[in-house]
């Protein structure tokens, strides 16, 4: 496995967000027609069935009724990015028809949702082999166009039982470089792209280094004038969408550029590398701590951690790296704050109308009154952004590194469409403590310490190497 990422805290962020939990919010605010459901799973979903208009139509009310700013939705949005997909889906078969026009829209969801369903089924009635195809674009099109990080549909793409998603190159996906940064505006990162560890698959057979730039990606550069561009997102192909990918690589300690190309395929992975958390001593009196994720117990295996190696010891501090976390449970993320700080507010969550709930520490979480460091990135997302902007609002510790990604909306509620796929989206919004906005702004630095290609190639954590200077200072 090679991780890449960019030289500056403006890297390209980490989406591995999962759907947590929250309260099921009111339904029927948008006039839910008769027979529409919208409600979360009540046990194993059956197996998936064809995607039909119908489906797309309960999502589409789903997202009206029960969306975080469903009641104020302009519904035509929806269905104008659905009919554009469905149009251009069409133009890519060659099967392009004379009739395909998008129906003129008055405002009225249900009056445009009829308009909008007539002239659907007389276009799909003239390519019905393509039916199923133009329904999957259409539906992806309506969440997409919410432009909500958490919001997404779930369905069955058939992967083989032997594929790994996105690992296929040997390429970390705890990296700087991917994440909606990359799909929908790649510009907030800072070059260069560079290696900075092989751990297995065609990158390591390829022979590139840590510290090793990325010039280019299957011709294409990565950064033009400073900007970083979509040529990125090869690298994290979505299943079945992986290639061979070609990298062009420069090792600036004496100059070398050759180019190598990657087959994806399966690789043996480090099993060690995986755990979400991972502890060690260092300095012989500082706890680190590496979490990958907020899984569910997470918190509670960073406390035991943290006590193992208090075991015989004195710690005078923790160090706590969240670098490519890529979020979870809002859950874990309370109860690792309340281990350092009681009493306070830790997010909140809103509505559309600015109607918010705080999110309180969990008060019977015995405090380890133990100074802390927090190592960020653009990979911690999420839930390890609503733990980040509580210890930074809060002054339990100082954040070192980069920015954190920017990617959380708010808590997914996930439901159950008549075909057994899965819609989900948030029902409110999440602010910091300090009722700031995150999303899409992420979580700044207190010391901001980028990696560098000569860091990684040197072996150096200049992150790390700072967070033990503030602790023993």
């Amino acid at each position: 496995m090679t991780v890449i990422r960019t030289a500056a805290s403006a890297g390209l962020a980490l989406l591995l967000v999962a759907a947590c939990t929250a309260p099921t919010p009111p339904r029927g605010q948008a006039g839910t027609p008769a027979g529409t459901v919208c409600a979360p799973p009540s046990g194993v979903p059956g197996a998936e069935t064809a995607t039909t208009i119908d489906v797309i139509e309960q999502a589409y009310f789903c997202i009206l009724g029960d969306y975080y700013s469903g009641a104020t939705l302009d519904a035509r949005s929806l269905l104008t990015a659905g009919f554009a997909a469905l149009t251009q889906e069409l133009n890519r078969d060659g099967r392009d028809v004379p009739g395909a026009t998008m129906p003129a829209l008055t405002g009225d969801r249900k009056a445009d949702w009829t308009a909008f369903e007539t002239a659907y089924r007389k276009i799909t009635d003239q390519v019905p082999d393509l039916r199923d195809k133009l329904a999957v674009v259409t539906l992806e099109a309506i969440v997409a166009s919410l432009g909500d990080n958490h919001a997404r549909w779930t369905h069955d793409v058939k992967r083989p039982l032997d594929h790994y998603d996105g690992d296929g190159y040997g390429l970390g996906l705890e990296a700087n470089v991917n994440g909606p940064q990359v799909d929908g505006n790649p510009g907030v990162a800072l070059g260069p792209l560079f290696v900075t560890t092989v751990l297995g698959g065609a990158a390591q057979a390829a022979g590139p280094r840590p510290g090793d730039i990325i010039e280019s990606i299957n011709g294409s550069a990565p950064f033009i004038d400073g900007e970083a561009t979509p040529a990125i997102a090869a690298l994290y192909p979505e299943y079945p969408e992986a290639r061979p990918v070609r990298l062009r690589l420069l090792r600036q300690s004496n100059g070398r550029r050759w180019s190598v190309t990657l087959n994806p395929g399966l690789y043996q992975r480090d099993l060690a590398a995986l755990r979400v958390v991972r502890s060690k001593l260092l300095d012989d009196d500082i706890a680190y701590v590496r979490m990958t994720g907020f899984a569910p117990d997470s918190a509670n295996r960073v406390l035991r951690a943290i006590t193992r190696l208090r075991t015989g010891q004195t710690l005078t501090g923790v160090v706590l790296d969240l670098r490519g976390n890529g979020g979870g449970s809002p859950a874990e993320a309370i109860r690792l704050v309340s281990a350092f700080v009681h009493g306070k507010n830790t997010a909140y969550q809103c509505t559309v109308d600015g109607t918010c709930q705080a999110m309180r520490t969990d008060d019977t979480v015995e405090l380890l009154n133990l100074p802390l460091t927090v190592l960020t990135d653009r990979g911690c997302a999420s839930a390890c952004e609503h733990f980040s902007s509580a210890v930074k609002d809060l002054r339990i510790g100082p954040l070192v590194g980069t920015r954190t990604a920017g990617v959380i909306s708010g808590p997914a509620q996930t439901y159950l469409l008549a075909n057994n796929t899965m819609l989900s989206f948030p029902a409110r919004h999440h602010l910091g403590p300090d009722r700031e906005v995150i999303d899409r702004i992420g979580v700044p630095p207190d010391h901001y310490v980028p990696l560098t290609p000569k860091d990684a190639a040197a072996g150096r954590d200049p992150a790390l190497t700072k967070a033990l200077t503030l602790l023993h200072t």
